[in-house]
């Protein structure tokens, strides 16, 4: 049976419109971006499926990739291309509420901008943050992308961006997608480099941190 042929009451569309979305069950609201099920299963019951598979987390089904989520009965690559488009716009929302101009003063800070675009990624990234002298966000960007265990942070690229923006401070930052955010060997050679380099223009290196998953490691917390 499908979902048009549900009593109007039981259809996650029709009762989003009647009792708003947040009425809706992480099944229900999936259902919606699918809109359709297979011959002998209902959307509602695909989604469920598909959270069964990602152990009813939805931030575990964020981080499956494309190929994953078609290998689920139900989930073709229009679908799959659908799921994680509303992934990606989530992120992206929690992201933009940190704006230019916002203060930074904690590394928990730094971590809520950064781990919405960092935690999920199977690849590393780094990341430079720009701050005037008054700690406000004047700008950030990616400095370079590598592969599963690391990624090459060149230290004259993140110095001429922070020059080309009057930056005062620099606060770097990179993913872990081994969800082990302890620092490397690498990871501490590279941040000295930055530190030294930064200095010689009056630019200090404020943090460096490490997103893995859900947890972070600050190189300033952590006295290093």
């Amino acid at each position: 049976m499908s979902i048009n042929d549900w009593k109007i009451d039981d259809r996650p569309r029709e009762r989003m419109y009647v009792s708003g979305a947040a009425s809706l069950s992480d099944s229900e609201l999936l259902a919606i971006l699918i809109n359709s099920g297979t011959r002998n299963k209902s959307a509602v019951e695909v989604c469920r499926d598909l959270l069964a598979q990602a152990g009813n987390s939805l931030n575990s089904l964020s981080q499956m990739s494309i190929d994953r989520l078609q290998s689920i009965h139900g989930i073709g690559a229009a679908k799959a291309a659908r799921l994680k488009a509303m992934f990606e716009l989530a992120a992206r929302i929690q992201n933009e509420t940190h704006d230019q101009g916002s203060a930074i003063t904690s590394s928990k800070a730094v971590a809520g901008i950064f781990s919405p675009m960092l935690r999920n990624l199977q690849h590393e990234e780094c990341w430079a943050l720009f701050l005037n002298r008054a700690n406000r966000i004047i700008g950030k960007e990616r400095i370079s992308t590598g592969g599963v265990s690391a990624t090459v942070m060149d230290a004259r690229v993140v110095i001429h961006k922070a020059v080309d923006k009057l930056a005062s401070g620099i606060i770097l930052v990179h993913n872990h997608p081994s969800g082990n955010p302890v620092p490397s060997e690498l990871d501490k050679k590279q941040t000295q480099l930055l530190k030294e380099a930064a200095s010689l223009l009056d630019v200090t290196l404020m943090d460096h941190i490490i997103i893995a998953g859900n947890r972070y490691y600050s190189f300033c917390d952590e006295g290093l």
